[in-house]
């Protein structure tokens, strides 16, 4: 028959796994690696209950054990030894659970689905001790002889776990006898409670026949002289068969109670590997950093399995050394030596377990160091003997068919043995940190690429004027400094160091005469400056940002609004400025007023914590200018740097923020204003009356620092800035007042102007 690729024969992983512990038994000179290595076949797949082999795994398994065993009845052999009274075998197991052999024989072809999918049993009871069973292969399924002879085996043994002994197994049909199934009838003897109970049963009949004869032939004398004798063989051999029954029944049900613990603890452990799983993808999928990563995995290792120690070494970039990256159950001075040592994957003498798992992408398993000492390097052996190895398990982590790293756990003060159900879960385990530590990898070469991308984006409109470039950065960096300060979210300080970044985008669209332009801007000018802003948001908003930078283009678009409405495109008041905007406003003035222009010089430290000073409430969230001083008050290398910069040759007349009211008097009118800056000389004041250039004027205010001295000037209004005549265009409308004479004469004014000279 020809296998049907499409329905391929499957045998589970319990069947090899009763092979390799009879090997381990009776032929312990075999090398169950390499056995397995021929057969395609995996230690850890093999330990894996759900794990199912291929008919050709199978048949290569057998071929290879018989040649090198040369015992061509090793599959009986095998049969037998899976339900032998010193198998401990799950399949040994169930069947004591079942209670009786009839009980056994009755459903085995109710339960062989959990071992192969490769035929289909049937079983029917001919008598209280024959049980019939039939063994049909699947349709396009190709079974071997050998499988039949294991099946026999098998069926030999079951008996034998429930003390019977066996009659005979006939098998009056076999498909390689030309037949359309297997048949097999197992007969077996009955047990000695059945026998006695046999003897009570016809002893009662022999006593009535025996009382009837007596009674009809010698009368009542011959009956009372044999009665007692038999009531009494009788009773005799229903206590003998009695006692036998409880004792019978009594291993049966010690039988079930070891079956249901070795059960229960194959649920439990289950339970607790269904645990560990889960608890690593929790771990795993709630973090995107290596470090983090690893952290997390092994506090959940450390809780949930039974090991002293575990690390996991990381292949570097360039895949040539295993680092370490992480463990637990260490020493102090272990942990430096890890730290220290380092595995070469380039060197192809290099042989070390942890080397070879890496490539050739196995789990090795070692119980005893001993064994494998002589195959290591003298560095290899001096690193293990430092550590204290013992036992150990290693599992490469694999991801996408790579090994991205190894996982290594021992025993050291525990002296429990390593079995292979340990290596295959933690097989599953390193599978799973794999994936995340993949996942890991590619959301930072994603981040990388995003960062840099922002980063050109920032640098091509940095590029076109020498004099601005870095302003970005620098704006990016005191906006970080003021969510630290204010002890906002990672994801929200991650937003702002993105829009920072960008904030300035749409200047891209502005003609570099205008953004170069060393004079005073006109009106058409500044309007076409103004519109960066609108710009940026526009473009940004056709980039698909996603989760925490879906805000990016909105907060970037509004850095220029301002708290009282003044501010532009859209003016905005108050509330309705998302706060990341109101951030990057305060990080963008004071970096432009303190850095060199085309226009002006950069303005001196203690002049630009002034003037936002006096901006805040006004133009400026008052608790971000406030965490934005306490930040340059906390970087005093900052403070230098500022302080340091060189300044441009300072006019002769310094102008300096003053905020404070102002009424004057002009063509025999009293108005009244507020001004915006004051020098020795004069000051700009903010007005919406129409006042005609060179008329006198007559002043009277008060500086912020002395509010009870009133200063009174004389002067003429030397220049101004309203709708016909826009001088300075970012100025509000007003007057630039010359000033002639000032009472009091004294330094009040020259003390106020002069505290801004550094």
């Amino acid at each position: 028959m020809r296998s049907d690729p499409l329905k391929p024969a499957l045998y589970n992983s319990r069947i090899i796994d009763t092979y390799i512990r009879l090997i381990n038994k009776k032929y312990s000179y075999v090398n169950v690696g390499d056995l397995l290595r021929s057969s395609k076949m995996e230690p850890y797949e093999v330990a894996d209950q759900g794990h199912w082999f291929n008919q050709e795994q199978v048949d290569l398994f057998y071929e290879r054990l018989v040649k090198v065993t040369g015992n061509d009845q090793i599959a009986r052999e095998a049969g037998r030894f899976a339900a032998a009274p010193d198998s401990i075998s799950v399949m040994r197991q169930y069947i004591l659970g079942l209670g009786s052999p009839a009980k056994a024989y009755e459903l085995i072809g109710k339960t062989t689905q959990n071992f192969t999918r490769s035929s289909r049993y049937e079983s029917r009871r001919l008598a209280s001790n024959k049980v019939e069973i039939t063994v049909t292969p699947e349709k396009g399924v190709c079974e071997k002889p050998f499988q039949c002879e294991n099946r026999i085996g098998f069926m030999e043994a079951i008996a034998t776990v429930f003390n019977n002994k066996l009659l005979r197994v006939e098998h009056p049909e076999c498909i390689f006898r030309n037949g359309r199934a297997c048949r097999y009838i197992i007969s077996w003897e009955k047990t000695p409670s059945a026998y006695w109970k046999k003897v009570r049963n016809y002893g009662a009949i022999l006593l009535l026949a025996l009382s009837a004869a007596s009674f009809f032939l010698s009368g009542w004398i011959t009956l009372l002289a044999v009665v007692p004798t038999f009531i009494s063989f009788i009773l005799l051999a229903c206590l003998v068969a009695g006692s036998m029954e409880k004792k019978e029944l009594k291993t049966g049900i010690e039988n079930l109670k070891e079956s249901t613990d070795k059960l229960l603890e194959q649920i439990n452990l289950n339970y607790t590997n269904a645990l560990l799983t889960n608890e690593v993808g929790q771990a795993i999928s709630k973090q995107i950093d290596v470090d983090t990563i690893l952290r997390n995995v092994f506090q959940v290792l450390q809780k949930r399995l039974d090991y002293d120690r575990g690390m996991i070494l990381l292949a570097d970039e360039e895949k040539k050394r295993l680092l370490f990256s992480a463990g637990f159950g260490y020493s102090v001075e272990q942990e430096n030596l890890l730290q220290k040592t380092s595995f070469h994957l380039d060197r192809p003498e290099s042989k070390g377990i942890f080397v070879l798992s890496f490539r050739e992408q196995k789990p090795f398993l070692i119980n005893d160091f001993d064994d494998i000492k002589t195959n290591l390097s003298s560095h290899s052996l001096t690193f293990a003997k430092k550590l204290g190895a013992q036992s150990f398990i290693v599992c490469p982590i694999i991801c996408d068919g790579e090994s991205v790293g190894i996982l290594a756990v021992d025993n050291v003060v525990t002296k429990k043995p390593l079995i292979q159900s340990n290596m295959s879960l933690l097989m599953g385990t390193a599978t799973v940190i794999g994936i995340g530590i993949r996942n890991a990898m590619l959301n930072d070469a994603r981040e990388h690429q995003f960062s840099s991308t922002l980063q050109v984006l920032a640098a091509s409109i940095d590029a076109r004027d020498n004099l601005t470039a870095g302003h970005a950065e620098k704006v990016t960096k005191y906006a970080l400094g003021i969510c630290q300060e204010l002890g906002l979210s990672k994801d929200y300080t991650e937003m702002i160091r993105v829009a920072s970044l960008l904030h300035d985008y749409g200047k891209i669209g502005i003609p570099d005469a205008i953004l170069k332009k060393e004079g005073r801007l006109t009106v058409e000018e500044y309007t076409q400056v103004k519109s960066h802003a609108e710009k940026t948001r526009e473009i940004l908003e056709q980039i698909n940002f996603e989760g925490i930078y879906r805000q990016v283009p909105e907060v970037a678009g509004s850095h220029h609004e301002k708290i009282d409405g003044t501010g532009y495109p859209r003016g905005l008041r108050g509330s309705e400025i998302p706060f990341g905007a109101k951030i990057i406003a305060v990080a963008d003035f004071f970096e432009a007023i303190t850095a060199k222009r085309h226009y002006r010089g950069p303005m001196p430290l203690t002049l630009a914590i002034r003037l936002l000073e006096e901006r805040k409430g006004a133009h400026f969230e008052r608790k971000v200018v406030n965490a934005f001083i306490r930040y340059l008050e906390m970087n005093t290398s900052l403070l230098e740097e500022l302080a340091a910069q060189k300044q441009v040759r300072e006019p002769r007349h310094r102008r300096v923020p003053c905020r404070t009211s102002v009424s004057f008097r002009v063509n025999g009118r009293t108005v009244a204003g507020t001004s915006t800056d004051i020098s020795l000389r004069g000051m700009y004041v903010a007005i919406d009356d129409d006042i005609e250039e060179g008329s006198p004027i007559e002043l009277t205010f008060s500086l912020p620092n002395s509010q009870s001295v009133k200063i009174q000037a004389t002067g003429r209004v030397a220049w101004v800035n309203n709708n016909r005549k826009r001088l300075k265009p970012i100025f509000p409308s007003g007057v630039g007042v010359e000033f002639l004479n000032v009472v009091p004469t004294d330094d009040t004014l020259q003390s106020f102007v002069g505290e801004y000279a550094s």
